[in-house]
Formats: C-alpha cells, structure tokens, sequence
C-alpha cells in the first residue's frame, strides 16, 4: 500500500519586503518540489492533492507575496509577473535547494515555466495543472497598453483611496468568493478562506494586497516567436495536466478559441519530444483541489519516472 506525504510545518522566509509564508509535507531529505498556487489563491490550494502523493519527496508550497499568510510588498511595489519569478529564486535560496521539481496551478504554473526557462540548471521535473508554461499574446497585441495603464492606475487608486479592509460574515465572504470562482466547490472554496482571510471582531477581512486585481495587468505577455525561443531553453521534463473543463485562454471571453493551446502544446511536444507528457482528466480548472485523485496518480507516476500512455486532445 502507497504511503502518502502528511503535512509537517508551517515556515516564514525572510525577505526584504517582510516574509514568504509557506507549508511542508513528506520527507524533509526527500527530493523537493515547490508549489506554486494560482491568482489570488493561496498555498492551501494543495491541501488535498499533496496528501495522495508519495511521502519521499518533500513538498513546499509557498504563499506568494500579497497573498495567504505572506507579507504585503512595500508601497509603491508593483505586482508584476516578473516579481513572482524572482519569488520562487528567493524562496530556493532560503531553502538552500540546488535542483528541484516546480508544480503550479494556472497563474502558478506561468511563473514556474518562466523560472524553468530562466534558470533551466535548476529545475529537473515541471508539473503544469491546467496550465501554460508561458502566457502568448495571441489577440492581445490591442490591449497590452492599457493592461499596463491600468495596472499603474489601479495601484494609485488603492494608495489614494486608504480605505479599510472591507468585514463581512464568513458566509458572505463564501458566497462572494464562490461567485468569483465558478470552477471551486464550496468545501474548496472555504479551504481557500482559511488562508486567505483574518478573523476579526466584526467577521472577516480578506488578507490579500488590494493592489493585486487581474492577472492580465501583471502577466509577461510573450509572442510565439518567444514561446518556441523559451521552451528551447527548457532543460525539465514536462508534466501538462490539462483539465477536459478547464480554461483554454486567459481572457475567458475567447475561451472557445482553443488554437493558442493546440499551439502551446504542440510547440511543447516538438521541442521537448520525450521529455514532455499530456494528461487529459475530467474535471474543471480547479480539478486538483476539487478531485484530486483524477490528477494524482499521473503526478506520482510523472515523480516517480513511471511512463504513462500519451494523451491526445
């Protein structure tokens, strides 16, 4: 019988800024592997995935900045998507890792692809779940200015404004979050909460920066010319889990447009031939969270260097 990674700690990092909350599992002289949760969620978003997972590996999934438990960045401090890549080498360095596995979620997983291509020497497995290592620009070229005017504008607005933190009750912090977030169950979604807000006397106070809001305002847009230049430089092996009722695009609005991740996965499978695997499992964006169990066992196989059937899509 599989023994499975049980949770070990809670650890703060030091960083300029303050800290980088995360939580452990497994075996501390395990193999590690960092995990990166996707926008505005947080490290328990592997709650329920890690524990099926083999225990010899240690697992760290971390809070970026302005999310969960970690500090807030400093006034004036964008969040940009460069900023969350240089997380993670900051993260690794506190952790004194030389070589290790990335897993991310959705916005995660972008972050961890462009850490694999940055410092390819360092990063031996790549696990994407409903993910793309890269975010391409098909059908942005229009809007990538005011993605970067709003972004400036939004954060002045939030510095101006010095409003408090908004309280609500925990059901109607719920209730919100679930409306937000049509693809989390609600057992997810409070798991989510338990991270992400602060008890105080009068309910519940979100605990992430406000200055965070959309990801397209703080994503590295990159060409397709760009996308095969990185994936070159990929040094990883890559796990892609693409959920059947995930997102295909990162502007849902052109979510039915599924030439961009046909593109991405093609690109993928011909640069990086064996050393790249497509898992296709039933489920929505949110799948390792809500079934965890759908994606687990290619993720153990994929740890564990067992070969699997190749998916098609």
């Amino acid at each position: 019988m599989a023994v499975h990674a049980c949770l070990l700690s809670e650890l703060k990092l030091m960083v300029p800024w303050g800290y980088i909350a995360a939580k452990t599992w497994g075996c501390t002289q395990g193999h590690p592997v960092l995990c990166l949760h996707g926008w505005l969620d947080n490290a328990n978003s592997f709650d329920r995935l890690i524990p099926l997972l083999p225990q010899d590996f240690y697992y760290v999934a971390m809070d970026f900045a302005g999310h969960g438990l970690s500090s807030h960045y400093g006034p004036g401090i964008p969040y940009y998507h460069q900023n969350f890549v240089s997380e993670v080498r900051r993260v690794v360095a506190a952790l004194k890792w030389d070589r290790f596995s990335l897993m991310g979620h959705s916005f995660g997983g972008t972050v961890a692809g462009m850490f694999s291509c940055i410092f390819p020497e360092m990063v031996d497995r790549l696990i994407l779940l409903d993910s793309s290592p890269f975010i391409l620009d098909d059908n942005e070229m229009g809007n990538l200015l005011t993605y970067k005017r709003r972004a400036i504008e939004h954060m002045l607005q939030v510095e101006a404004s010095q409003k408090p933190s908004r309280v609500v009750s925990p059901e109607e912090m719920l209730q919100g979050f679930l409306k937000n977030n049509s693809h989390v169950g609600e057992e997810c979604g409070q798991l989510l909460l338990q991270r992400g807000t602060t008890q105080v006397a009068a309910g519940l106070v979100l605990n992430r920066d406000r200055r965070i809001a959309w990801p397209e305002h703080c994503f590295n847009f990159v060409s397709r010319e760009m996308f095969v230049h990185y994936t070159q430089q990929l040094r990883a092996r890559v796990l892609l889990i693409k959920a059947v009722q995930g997102y295909n695009h990162v502007r849902r609005e052109n979510d039915a447009d599924k030439e961009p991740l046909l593109f991405m996965m093609q690109t993928l499978r011909s640069i990086l031939r064996e050393r790249f695997q497509l898992v296709a499992v039933q489920g929505n964006h949110y799948v390792h969270m809500n079934a965890p169990q759908h994606v687990a066992s290619a993720i153990t196989d994929f740890l564990q260097n067992k070969p699997r059937i190749p998916a098609q899509l």
